[in-house]
Parts: C-alpha cells; structure tokens; sequence
C-alpha cells in the first residue's frame, strides 16, 4: 500500500515549488514534509522531486502527483454521497487547469468563479497558447484544459466550446503612419505588429490569408490582452484582439480593423480525463454554461 500522507506531500511540494511552503498548507513543519517525502523515495527505489528553485516532479514523480489527485477526487466524491462519514474528502484539494490568456480575459473567469461558490476546490490556472495547452494535459501538468486542439489527447474526451473571433486592428493614427497607401504585403513588412508571446501565430495566420505570400513583421512581445490592446490604441502596434476586448475600442474609433470584414476565427475545446470524478464533471458543467452565456467573446 502507498504512503498517502507522502503522497500528498510530494503533491503539496510539487504544486507549491518548494518544502518551506508545502508545509503551510499541510499544516506540517518542512521537516516533517522533508522526512515524508524522502522515505517515499528510499520505499520506491527511485527519485520523486528535483530539489531546487522551484523543485519540480520527475517523470515518475508526475505519475504519483496524478495518482495522489485522482485519489483526492474520489475521497471527495466518496464525501458527497456519503456526508455521515465526516474524514472523508476533508482535505481541500487544487485542481490544476490549463486555458489560454484571451478566454481568461474574456468569458473563462464566471466559470472558474461559479466553480469555487459550489465546490471546496481551488484552482490552479495556467496560462498557455490555445495551440499549446493540450502538451500540458498530455505531460500530466494539468487535469483539464480550453485548447484549440479538437482531436482528444489520449485518455481524453474532447468538447466543442465555440470559436474565439479575432480581428486585426491598430489605432488611427497608426493607420495613417502605417498603411496610408493600403495594407499589403510592403507595408505590413514595415509596420511593428504586437505578438503575445513566441508561441503566438495568430499574426502571421492572419498576414497569410491578406498576402499569398509569406511577411514577416515587425514585432514588439507584449505577453497581456488587456496591455495588448491598450498598446494598440496607443499607437505602439497592429494585433490581432479577441473581438469581445476590443468591441468598445471599435465603436469609440479609437481603434480600427486594419482590413474590414477579416475576422480568424479560433475554435476552442474543452478536454479532460475521461470518466472524470465529481469534481472534474462539476467544473466542465461551469466551463460550458460559462461558454454559454459568453455569446459575445464565442461565436
């Protein structure tokens, strides 16, 4: 039988980055997660954490991280149908997700929101490319995740959410200095465009579709949807903006499309770990009733 009690200390240590704060949220001295930890892996023969700033899992380390989770899930589901059994599911677990900056930005907070009022779960959300964020539901980093990634990762299933619309946009005064004479292949190899960050292709997906041929342009990084579009009022760059963000920009006219009527569409998806627990299915419920209502950021 495994050690529990190391096994979610090797979770807390891993999800937290270190001993010192894994031991507050256990309720433990870092000695006593240090000694938990360290007789799991003389049990097991093999090493669980790569000590360091932060400490992170090793390959089998990962594997005992997601067995601890599920383990949890099911306690706490255990809990809900069996409420005269006060020890069961007591420990609050973190459940960690997968979405992309925009959705985040956009329509994904009233579900994680609506989540954590009927649910004791936390959530820990990373941020990642739509394009991206299924290798983190693949490596085991996360437990479910919105990519842009319809085939189901293995062990998965796979749900439609709806399509993420972006438009490609600039303030009008960059209009002006930029693309006075048209937006063609010429002028957007010189006009600086603002990329999210270097998974970011959205751009250059976009360019493709208004030029046959390949340009590449300008680029300032700018790794934030909200200080993305207020770059783009300021005259800093061309982007492309989930359509949702920048609505009022548009009917202020402070910011205009930069070829009307070009929208790229991004469909996104929902995936997780099939016959999911309790928790996992009540968190998917939130993610579609929130993809629901957020009509005006999913088409």
């Amino acid at each position: 039988m495994l050690d529990y009690a190391a096994l979610h200390a090797l979770a807390a240590v891993v999800r937290e980055g270190s001993f010192e704060r894994a031991a507050r949220t256990l309720n433990v001295t870092p000695s006593a997660v240090s000694q938990r930890l360290k007789a799991l892996e003389e049990r097991l023969g093999i090493a669980l954490v790569v000590r360091g700033t932060p400490c992170t899992p090793t390959e089998a380390g990962r594997h005992f991280c997601r067995h601890a989770e599920r383990v949890q899930m099911l306690e706490h589901e255990l809990g809900v149908v069996l409420p005269a059994q006060p020890a069961l599911g007591t420990q609050r677990m973190t459940l960690r997700i997968a979405v992309n900056a925009d959705s985040l930005a956009t329509w994904f907070v009233p579900a994680a929101a609506a989540f954590a009022r009927e649910t004791p779960a936390l959530l820990d959300i990373g941020v990642d490319d739509q394009d991206h964020t299924a290798e983190r539901l693949r490596s085991g980093d996360v437990l479910a995740a919105v990519t842009a990634l319809a085939k189901p990762v293995t062990g998965c299933n796979s749900s439609a959410l709806g399509a993420m619309r972006y438009v490609a946009a600039a303030s009008p005064a960059f209009m002006q200095a930029h693309f006075a004479d048209g937006v063609d292949a010429r002028t957007l190899a010189r006009a600086p465009s603002l990329v999210f960050d270097r998974k970011d292709r959205l751009q250059s997906r976009w360019m493709r579709r208004i030029c046959p041929r390949g340009v590449e342009a300008p680029r300032h990084w700018l790794p934030s949807p909200q200080a993305f579009a207020e770059a783009a009022c300021a005259g800093m760059g061309w982007g492309m903006h989930p359509a949702s963000l920048i609505a009022p920009a548009l009917r202020k006219g402070t910011l205009v499309e930069l070829v009307p009527g070009t929208p790229l569409a991004v469909p996104l998806y929902w995936q997780q770990a099939r016959g999911a627990p309790l928790l996992l299915r009540q968190l998917a419920e939130a993610v579609f009733k929130a993809a629901r209502q957020g009509s005006h950021a999913l088409d």
